[in-house]
């Protein structure tokens, strides 16, 4: 596996793989890999001859006061693991790369990121959007593989390809949980050993929330069921439990076509989130 830092090399190095005509896969993280992101490696692999990785903790989309210093970083054991894992290039941008001096231009998508964490984390999608599309011009992948804990995120980056007429396919993986359910997160790191039992009324509300709402029970109560059931484990401030449509995001008051199921809030010091489909009945 290559690891490469400064963009000349990445060109070549991507022109190289290219060479012999076959598809290209990115997977973009902000390491801390844990098996959630190695499955969106293999199922990068599924879609490309060759894969690259990008690491980077991007600080266009972290808030004042959110953890971009204390975010988890170890690139040694995220490299070994890369390249156990057959992935043909790392690339590894520092900030100066990415964000030169006199960087002036930042990718703005509306609608699907209004709302939620675009309500609750304000800027944070202008980031995702700007930094996504940069490692898109950088790389240029035929395929890039995205998690779907990270829905909202995803539906930006979707409407940013359309719009942009990027045009690389993008493929969403179904979020990776462990074994007792809980969405798999670089930021579990964070929870205590309490708070990591705790964590599991999250997927759990979700889960009741949806099954609910499919036997009848009308969204204003079952998401407010939740929200009672998250309190009652330590869970606050709750940013949202929401349902939307499942590809607009514009949120729903009867499920009567495909939705998702959205939650975000604090445990402690951690903000943890995590959503569910849910089929009209």
């Amino acid at each position: 596996m290559q690891t490469l830092s400064d963009l000349p090399a990445l060109r070549a190095a991507v022109a190289a793989l290219k060479a012999d005509g076959k598809p290209l896969a990115l997977v973009p993280t902000m390491g801390a890999l844990h098996d959630g992101h190695m499955a969106l490696v293999q199922e990068a692999k599924r879609h490309g001859r060759h894969v690259v990785v990008s690491i980077f903790v991007n600080p266009k989309q972290f808030g004042p006061t959110e953890d971009l210093d204390a975010y988890p970083r170890r690139e040694a054991k995220d490299a070994a693991m890369l390249a156990a894992a057959g992935v043909d290039l790392l690339w590894l941008p520092p900030v100066e790369v990415m964000y030169p001096t006199g960087f002036a231009t930042n990718v703005s998508v509306s609608g699907v990121s209004e709302g939620l964490d675009g309500a609750a984390r304000p800027g944070h999608f202008d980031g995702v959007a700007t930094v996504v599309t940069k490692l898109f011009n950088q790389v240029r992948p035929d395929v890039a593989i995205f998690g779907e804990k990270d829905y909202q995120q995803l539906a930006v980056i979707r409407q940013a390809n359309s719009d942009l007429d990027i045009g690389i396919d993008i493929i969403g993986l179904p979020t990776q949980r462990a074994e007792d359910g809980l969405a798999l997160s670089s930021r579990n790191a964070y929870l205590s050993e309490a708070e990591r039992k705790a964590a599991l009324a999250l997927p759990r509300a979700l889960g009741e929330a949806k099954r609910l709402m499919e036997k009848g029970e009308s969204v204003e109560s079952a998401t407010s069921k939740a929200l009672i059931m998250l309190e009652n484990h330590g869970f606050g401030p709750i940013d949202y439990v929401t349902l939307c449509d499942a590809v607009t995001l514009e949120p729903m008051t009867v499920l009567d076509r495909p939705a998702r199921l959205l939650g975000a809030a604090k445990l402690g010091k951690t903000r943890l989130i995590d959503n569910i489909a849910v089929e009209p009945v």
